[in-house]
């Protein structure tokens, strides 16, 4: 995929770069392109490479000890992802990066950055802003779980993914993602989340599809999302 050094600056990270230095992070980077429902990396793996997603999109997954896996965010281009190997010598990632639809990234050996971040102060301090947003996300996600109701929990997590990709029409707002993807985003079973969901569509709040989701009504999902009766 062709794109050019300056590029990178739409990266959080990279905002503050010379162009020097974006020549150089580019230089020594290679693409990656996955097919939809390939993975980047799986927990566990040596953090070695670091990536900044150019196209397409990909949810970082945690499973726990019961195999349950839970969606701790998702990614859109021009964002960093699998970076803690540049932050610290020898790290696992510590989840696993799949592709929700055909998606292309820059990966860069972690080691190099760390080379870099010891003379280049702003890759420090965005690379700590940056882990300080993840922390926030979760104990946001984290508060959700404990003191919500399941409903709150999946009202949120659409209008979280409303925000970043949500696509506007006469009829709604339409998202892609399946059930699957809604139970791992929530932290609820895909049981649960059909259930709500087909209440939902029976209320005329949401319309559903394959791997789609249409909110017909917006404002009612704010509403069952901050727990407001009616």
């Amino acid at each position: 995929m062709d794109f050019s050094p300056g590029d990178l600056r739409q990266v959080l990270v990279f905002q503050n770069a010379s162009d020097d230095d974006l020549d150089q992070i580019a230089k020594n980077s290679v693409t990656r392109s996955i097919e939809e429902g390939g993975f980047f990396f799986f927990q566990g793996d040596p953090a070695d490479y670091f990536y900044v997603l150019i196209s397409g999109q990909v949810k970082l997954l945690q499973a726990n000890p019961s195999g349950q896996q839970v969606n701790l965010r998702t990614i859109y281009p021009w964002q960093m992802f699998g970076a803690l190997g540049a932050v610290r010598e020898d790290a696992n990632y510590p989840a696993t990066a799949q592709a929700l639809e055909n998606s292309s990234a820059l990966a860069t050996q972690s080691q190099f950055l760390r080379e870099m971040m010891k003379t280049r102060a702003y890759l420090s301090l965005g690379l700590m802003n940056l882990m300080t947003t993840y922390v926030q996300e979760m104990q946001a996600r984290y508060r959700e779980l404990a003191t919500e109701r399941v409903e709150q929990r999946i009202a949120r997590a659409l209008l979280r993914l409303t925000s970043q990709s949500g696509k506007r029409s006469e009829q709604g707002i339409e998202l892609s993602l399946s059930r699957q993807d809604l139970a791992e985003i929530s932290g609820a079973t895909l049981y649960t989340v059909s259930r709500v969901m087909a209440e939902w569509e029976r209320n005329g709040l949401v319309q559903t599809g394959r791997e789609k989701v249409r909110i017909t009504q917006p404002h009612e999902m704010v509403r069952i999302a901050e727990g407001l009766d009616k």
